[in-house]
C-alpha cells in the first residue's frame, strides 16, 4: 500500500507540475497577443478540381497506357473548352446544426459572401444536417436561406442524413429538396421539456421565491410551483409556436397537407416524397457529380482561426487528459 501511495503522489506531482507549467505558458501567449485577434476567414474550394483529382487517381491505377494517354488527351480537350467558355456557378455550403444553431453566424456570413457576386443563373446548394434545436435559432438560419431566394437565385437544399424540426423548417425555404432514401426529414411540431423541483424543495422545508412583474412573465418554471393556469398558458405558447411553424411551412410548399405532416412525426426520404416533404431521392454527391458537367462548383466556408495560445491550450488539454488517463490506469492496475 505504500508503494501504491508514493505512486500517486508522484503522479500527481507529475500532474500539477505539468498544469503550472501549462498555465504560464497560456498566460504569457496571453499577454504577447493581447488586442491581437486573428481575422475570421473565407475558405473557398473550387470542387471541380477535388473530383478531377479523384477521377484521374482512379484512371492512372486502372486504365491500360493506351486507354490512359487517350483518356489524357480527351481531359485535356474539356479542360480547354472549359476554361474558354464562362459557366455558371454552383456555390456549395455546410451547415451541421446543433439545439442551439450556432452554425447560423457563419451561414450568416457565407450567404453574405454569395449574394456579393452571385447571379440568377448561378445556384446556391446548402447540405443541412440538423436533427433542430431552439426556434429562433433556427429562425434565424431560415430567414439567412430566405436571402438566396430573395435575390432570385435558385436554392437547394440536400438532406443525406437528417433535417428534422429546425432542419426542415431551414430546408422548406428551398426551391428544390433532395433527400437521400434513409434520411430524416420532417418532426414539424414543438416540444419543451422542463424538470420541476418544487416538490423537493417543499420536502426539505426549503423555500423559493420569484419576483416578476406582468401576469404571464413566467408560466413554469423549474423550482417554482406549476399552476394549473401558468401550465394552460405554457401550452398555449407551444401551440402558438406550432402555429407559426404551420404557416412558415405552407409558404413554401402551400400543397403539404398539414394535417398529414405536421403532427411532430418524421419520415424516411422515400415516404417524404410521397408525402411532397421533398422533391427528389438524391445524395448530395451524386447530384454535385451531375452538375460538375455544366457548373463550376465553388465550396464557400466561413471560418475563425484559433489564436496561437488557443491551440497550445487546447493541446495541453488534451494532453493532460491523456497523461492522467494513462497514469489512473496503470493505479487501477497495480492495485
Amino acid at each position: 500500500m505504500e508503494f501504491l501511495a508514493a505512486i500517486a503522489l508522484f503522479a500527481l506531482k507529475v500532474f500539477v507540475i505539468i498544469a503550472a507549467i501549462g498555465a504560464l505558458i497560456i498566460l504569457i501567449l496571453l499577454i504577447v497577443q493581447k488586442g491581437q485577434r486573428l481575422k475570421p476567414l473565407l475558405e473557398i474550394e473550387n470542387l471541380n478540381d477535388h473530383y478531377d483529382t479523384l477521377e484521374q487517381s482512379i484512371k492512372s491505377q486502372i486504365l491500360n497506357k493506351k486507354e490512359l494517354k487517350k483518356e489524357s488527351k480527351t481531359w485535356d480537350e474539356n479542360q480547354k473548352k472549359w476554361e474558354q467558355e464562362s459557366r455558371n456557378k454552383l456555390y456549395v455550403l455546410d451547415f451541421k446544426g446543433d439545439v442551439k444553431a450556432h452554425a447560423g453566424d457563419h451561414l450568416r456570413e457565407e450567404i453574405t459572401a454569395i449574394l456579393t457576386l452571385a447571379k440568377p443563373a448561378d445556384e446556391v446548394l446548402v447540405r443541412v444536417e440538423s436533427p433542430g434545436g431552439v426556434v429562433h435559432g433556427y429562425g434565424f438560419c431560415a430567414s439567412q436561406l430566405q436571402r438566396v431566394r430573395t435575390a432570385g437565385i435558385p436554392l437547394t437544399v440536400s438532406v443525406d442524413k437528417v433535417a428534422a424540426s429546425g432542419g426542415y423548417m431551414m430546408a422548406v425555404v428551398a426551391n428544390k429538396i433532395l433527400s437521400a432514401p434513409f434520411a430524416i426529414v420532417g418532426s414539424i411540431g414543438v416540444v419543451a421539456q422542463v424538470p420541476n423541483f418544487h416538490r423537493i424543495l417543499k420536502k426539505n422545508d426549503v423555500d423559493y421565491k420569484e419576483y416578476t412583474a406582468g401576469e404571464y412573465k413566467r408560466t413554469v418554471s423549474i423550482f417554482g410551483e406549476i399552476t394549473a393556469d401558468g401550465e394552460s398558458k405554457f401550452k398555449t405558447q407551444l401551440e402558438e409556436t406550432h402555429t407559426l411553424f404551420k404557416n412558415h411551412i405552407m409558404q413554401f410548399r402551400p400543397s403539404l397537407d398539414l394535417h398529414k405532416v405536421a403532427t411532430g412525426e418524421y419520415w424516411y426520404g422515400l415516404q417524404a416524397l410521397e408525402l411532397g416533404l421533398i422533391d427528389s431521392i438524391s445524395t448530395s454527391d451524386d447530384y454535385l457529380l451531375n452538375q460538375r458537367k455544366t457548373k463550376d462548383l465553388i465550396q464557400v466556408s466561413y471560418k475563425v482561426k484559433k489564436s496561437l495560445s488557443e491551440k497550445i491550450s487546447d493541446a495541453l488539454g488534451h494532453s493532460l487528459s491523456r497523461l492522467w488517463s494513462e497514469i489512473s490506469q496503470d493505479l487501477f492496475q497495480q492495485k
